[in-house]
């Protein structure tokens, strides 16, 4: 197993900046939003994975009154091992899929989560992509180019960085600025903060950027210290 440690990140800059990023972006909606969930399923990953399984419920509950959402879960582990589900608008049906995979050891294939995007997108438009992982062992020249392409075509990869790893860091941020997307740190001890932000991007894809800024003036203190300082 490749033990790659957890360090606590405050990152308020960062998520300040990654709020700031998702409000002020502006994209044509779809009746009902198409967002692809991806998920680092590797070993490293396995501290925080039944918490990741918990959050994925409110990507429905945010959007309810705004459309809804449609999800394809994705999720890669192992030795070259990637899935891709259906299309999902059902919370128990998301959390029935998310609840039958387990963690297995084995490299990233980051690669293989923006071609999905690429490949889906092209066949119908794709609002946003989530990308939640703690490593990168991919050539990040690559990723930047499948990142550009989604850039393209209007599908931003929102990506949320687990833990301290330097390398990672500068590649999710290259992906997500490529993509026209934002980066967000996190860590397994603030899981309050990444609903939030999940929650907010799951809004984002459903209604926009003025769906964004109605869903957060009815949150919790915590949104809306952060949403105040956008204006």
């Amino acid at each position: 197993m490749n033990d790659k440690s957890i360090q606590p990140r405050s990152g308020q800059q960062d998520i300040d900046q990654f709020i700031r990023q998702v409000k002020d972006m502006t994209v044509a909606q779809a009746t009902q939003g198409r967002l692809i969930f991806a998920l680092d399923a590797t070993a490293s990953r396995k501290p925080t994975w039944d918490q990741a399984c918990q959050l994925q419920s409110e990507l429905f509950l945010a959007t309810q009154d705004i459309g809804g959402l449609a999800v394809q879960l994705c999720y890669f582990r192992g030795f070259g091992e990637f899935h891709a589900s259906p299309w999902l608008t059902n919370t128990q049906q998301l959390l029935r899929k998310m609840n039958g995979v387990d963690v297995l050891g084995g490299h990233t294939q980051i690669h293989k989560v923006l071609q999905q995007a690429l490949t889906e997108t092209r066949h119908q438009r794709v609002s946003a992509v989530i990308l939640i992982g703690d490593s990168c062992e991919e050539s990040v020249d690559d990723l930047c180019q499948k990142a550009g392409e989604l850039g393209m075509l209007r599908t931003p990869v929102f990506t949320f960085h687990e833990g301290g790893d330097h390398h990672a860091e500068s590649a999710f941020r290259q992906i997500s600025k490529l993509s026209g997307g934002a980066y967000a740190p996190f860590d397994h001890n603030s899981p309050g903060v990444l609903k939030d932000l999940l929650a907010a991007v799951a809004v984002y894809a459903s209604g926009g950027a003025r769906a964004l800024e109605s869903f957060s003036s009815r949150q919790g203190q915590h949104v809306k210290l952060l949403t105040q300082q956008l204006k």
